[in-house]
Parts: C-alpha cells; structure tokens; sequence
C-alpha cells in the first residue's frame, strides 16, 4: 500500500489501524535544535481525540502520544522523530455485521476490490484515527513556523452559515464551545443543531474555515507545486472532505476583474486579498484563508439496503460510536496540515535561496 508518506523535506509517514494496538508515525526532516513543548503536542491532540463533548463520538481514548526518537534533552535532534498513540477503547464487534459487506459512501468496497482483503474494524487504515497521527506532526511543524498563526474554525453545519467576515471574529474564542465556531451565538444554534441531528440516527456536514497570518513572502513553486495546490491537496486528504477553496473561491466568479483585482499599496501588501494570500502559487504576505467542506458522516444509525462481497442486496443498519458531525473535530486537523504544507514549503524555500 502506497501513499502513507507527505512531504517533501518535511516529511510525514503515518502507519496503524483504529483497532490495531497503536497508530502513529515518523516525522522526518524535522531541523535540530528546536525545542519542543510536548505539552502543547498533547494539547493539540486533546483537541482531537474522542469523547470529549455530547457531540461526538464516544469512543474513550485518551490519545497520549509516546515518542521513541528525535527529542534529546526537549530539542529536536534533526534524525527522525518517531511515535505512537496506542489504542485502548476499541470494540470490534460493534463492526462484526459488516465483515461480508459493504457501507454506502464508505472505502470498503474500493479497498476490498483494490488489494483483495480488507480490515473491516471501524475502516482499518481508512479510519480517521490515522488523523491523531497527522495531528502530531503538526504540532510539531507549528512550532518550527514561530510566528506564524495558523487559526481554524467552524464556519458552518448544514445550513447554519456564520455570515461573518473572519476579520470580525475573536479567534480566542474558537475553543470557548464544542462545535469550535468563534461567535456564540451561531455556535449554539449548530451545537443544537448537531443534537437534533444525532437523535435522528442521522449525520450532518459543515465546512471548517482556516486563517494563516504572518506567512512570509516567497513560498511555493510554482508551476506543479503552487502553495495552494499543496494546501488543496493536503486538505483534500483528509477523511471526508469534499472540497476546497482559497480567498474569493467561487464566488470569485461572479465578480469583474476590476473588482477582483487586489491593488497594491507602495509597501507591496495590498488593498483587497481576493488572492487570499497567494499570488502565482507563492505567498504574497497577506492573509492566507481557505474553506474546506466535510460531507455528513457516511456512518448513520439507521436501517439501509447495501450489498455484500457477492453482489447479493442485505438490509442493515449502522451500530457502533461515531460523529454526527466531523467538523469540530476536524479543526484541529485542517491546522495540522496546513502547518506541514507550511514547514515543508519553508524548508524548500531555504534550499532553493541557498542554491542560488
């Protein structure tokens, strides 16, 4: 199985199942002497793990990460830094009706025609928990970009659609609710939202929206590696999400170039940022901001016609813990990667600048 490796320098390879003993990963490429707070790590992974409000799964992990290498003394090293979060809540059985079958919208169907066998336990490899592992990294990566403030939020469930500019929220107040959207108001709506939608056995999607500012000058190549085609694909990687958009995205297309056009100021930044902090692939210094969209849950708690391994047409219905809703705990997620992207593209840019 190919494709568990991201990066270029930077680079991140993850490995586990979500009811194998552990998930974890190595993070290579890491400079030395940076110093690390490991508790800040596992505040980030706090962030994500399970359990940890009435509106999502309830899976009880504790997802403390265990470092094997790398970290001397709270640096880095600069040789790989390798971990683990080991696995300690699984139940397997609550998947055992799915062992001859396939759920709708889920990987099972693809994996099992694709390598001839498959871990039908919550997903295996397909599972999100391989995210905790990204997570890590890029809480790591977050502390090697000192001075650049990566801030993701709940900007929508459903139909519920915080109608607010990004530059009139208080960021601070993102971790103040369980749905992580940064005005109360709206954050209680789709909090409620989310429980109506539980009780219904049923799911729901939203969109996480991510603010990077103090992003230097200069970093993307362009022409196949654009900062944005990196950051679209890292977002696109993740566990059900379906789409992504940077600065005007597409409501840009309703504009007239006049008015899209982000005239400049005499000290290069500019008026507007329709570019949403990127300019020909390249950061051009201004805020980068991007949408990402989460479908609902494939997972619902509700009786459904699928098939099995031979075609023939089964009833069944969705058991187990899962979310009703991925967003809130995606946010952490989506600062994760675009914190790698960000590590990555910093290092290739002192390469380059050395060469030359």
């Amino acid at each position: 199985m190919a494709g568990n490796t991201f990066g270029n320098i930077f680079k991140l390879t993850t490995f586990g199942e979500s009811h194998g003993a552990a998930i974890g990963g190595v993070l290579d490429g890491c400079p030395s002497g940076i110093s690390l707070d490991l508790d800040a790590v596992q505040h980030e992974l706090d962030r994500r793990k399970p359990g940890q409000s009435a509106i999502v799964t309830q899976r009880k992990e504790p997802d403390t990460v265990e470092f094997f290498s790398g970290i001397f003394e709270g640096k880095t090293t600069g040789t790989p830094i390798g971990f683990a979060i080991r696995n300690t809540n699984q139940k397997s059985h609550d998947y055992s009706h799915i062992k001859d079958s396939y759920r709708p919208s889920h990987a099972d169907y693809v994996y099992d025609k694709k390598y001839g066998f498959r871990d039908y336990r919550g997903g295996g490899r397909s599972s999100a928990r391989e995210t905790a592992s990204r997570v890590v990294a890029g809480a790591i990566a977050k502390q090697f970009l000192s001075g650049v403030k990566i801030n993701a939020f709940v900007s929508q469930v459903g139909t519920l659609k915080l109608d607010k500019a990004y530059q009139e929220l208080d960021f601070s107040q993102i971790e103040s609710n369980p749905v992580r959207c940064p005005d109360p108001e709206m954050a209680a709506q789709m909090e409620a939202y989310i429980k109506d939608i539980r009780k219904e056995g049923d799911t729901v999607g939203g969109v996480v929206t991510c603010v990077v500012q103090n992003v230097p000058v200069g970093l993307g190549e362009p022409v196949f590696d654009k900062l944005h085609a990196e950051l679209g694909k890292a977002m696109l990687s993740i566990n059900a999400v379906k789409g992504f958009e940077y600065g005007s995205g597409f409501e840009g297309v309703a504009m007239k170039g006049s008015e899209h056009n982000d005239a400049f100021n005499t000290d290069g930044s500019t008026k507007t940022n329709n570019s949403g902090g990127i300019q020909g692939g390249i950061s051009n210094g201004m805020d980068i901001y991007f949408n990402v969209a989460f479908k609902p849950v494939a997972t619902i708690i509700q009786a459904y016609e699928t098939i099995d391994r031979e075609g023939n047409k089964v009833q069944t219905k969705g058991k187990g813990r899962h979310d009703p809703c991925v967003v809130p705990r995606a946010v952490p997620i989506v600062e994760a990667m675009t914190a790698l992207v960000l590590a990555d593209y910093t290092l290739l840019d002192r390469t380059i600048r050395r060469k030359i």
